[in-house]
């Protein structure tokens, strides 16, 4: 499906559908819809019947076979799903084993007679064995297949597999469209998730992540050494990714940083008052360091380093920069 925000998108790629690429990279915000637009795409140029504009009929052999997830001639390439309770703490990864998968089904003859697709999401987690494997075969591709890359993040592929694709920026929703959407799923709380997931409406909020990150924003509002240490244990017991956590501070830090600047939060609004109050005596130097510690922190979010250690130290940080000291 291609919601209502991307049909301009695909309404330029359908008016070119004739100088098609090998290879497609789509890339934009989390949370917006690139993968269902992927997989719309896919199904066109799989389908054996296509409607106005290029849309996928929807009722033809090809298109029954891509809804029931059973089409011979697509692959879906995602990374390898973990089984353990910590599996929010590994690095999800695409490895050079299943890209050489991707390598043997591009080499096939076509089961329907038509194309053969192949959908990497999110491309950015293929490790860099499996991105020069890719590399190889964008470089020539077989006849009739086609390269589907979904990215969050573009900047983190490869220069040399960026520019052997088509790159088509997928675009947000205006801020009027993305609070109608998301008020259908989450009600009353509606805009300040929203705010949170920086405008982008197709998130879906965790029970357990909402309430912690709930009781981490009294805290750095008001931060207390002894509270600080019990919630770096309470989120180390929920097993989830140092990553979680830096994202929810991250957010939290660029907001002081606007208050600064007597500007508007862009992700915790309601705590405006809050923030303009803390921010008003703190040293800029000492909260820029401490953005540059969490930056820097950001590449190892799903590595096996001690999540507790790492809160505790960053949340002591904090408090020295909340205390006007540097740190």
């Amino acid at each position: 499906m291609i919601y209502p925000w991307l049909e301009p998108v695909w309404q330029q790629i359908a008016q070119h559908w004739q100088q098609q690429p090998q290879a497609w990279l789509l890339y934009g915000h989390p949370g917006i819809g690139k993968r269902e637009f992927a997989e719309h795409l896919a199904q066109a140029l799989l389908c054996e019947s296509p409607q106005a504009n290029h849309q996928p009929c929807g009722v033809c052999t090809s298109c029954h076979l891509f809804s029931q997830h059973s089409h011979p001639d697509f692959l879906m390439v995602k990374p390898e799903e973990a089984e353990s309770d910590s599996s929010e703490r590994k690095l999800a990864q695409i490895k050079v084993e299943t890209i050489r998968n991707v390598l043997d089904f591009a080499h096939l003859s076509a089961h329907r007679g038509g194309k053969r697709v192949a959908l990497i999401y999110p491309a950015e987690s293929m490790n860099t064995q499996a991105a020069n494997a890719l590399l190889k075969i964008l470089e020539e591709p077989p006849a009739g297949m086609v390269f589907i890359l979904v990215s969050h993040q573009k900047d983190r592929l490869l220069p040399t597999i960026k520019s052997r694709c088509r790159q088509v920026v997928l675009t947000m929703p205006t801020p009027a469209e993305a609070l109608a959407f998301a008020q259908q799923l989450h009600g009353e709380k509606t805009a300040d998730l929203l705010a949170f997931h920086g405008g982008a409406p197709l998130f879906s909020d965790n029970d357990s992540h909402t309430q912690l990150r709930n009781e981490l924003i009294p805290l750095l509002v008001k931060p207390r050494l002894i509270a600080m240490l019990d919630y770096a244990a309470a989120f180390d017991k929920q097993k989830l990714a140092l990553a979680t956590f830096l994202d929810w501070l991250a957010k939290w830090l660029l907001d002081m940083s606007l208050a600064q600047q007597h500007m508007c939060a862009m992700y915790y609004p309601a705590w405006q008052n809050a923030l303009n109050e803390i921010t008003a005596q703190i040293d800029p130097l000492s909260l820029f360091a401490l953005i540059d510690r969490v930056n820097a922190l950001a590449p190892y979010g799903k590595h096996t380093l001690n999540v507790k250690m790492q809160l505790e130290d960053l949340l002591i940080d904090y408090l020295n920069v909340w205390q006007h000291k540097h740190t």
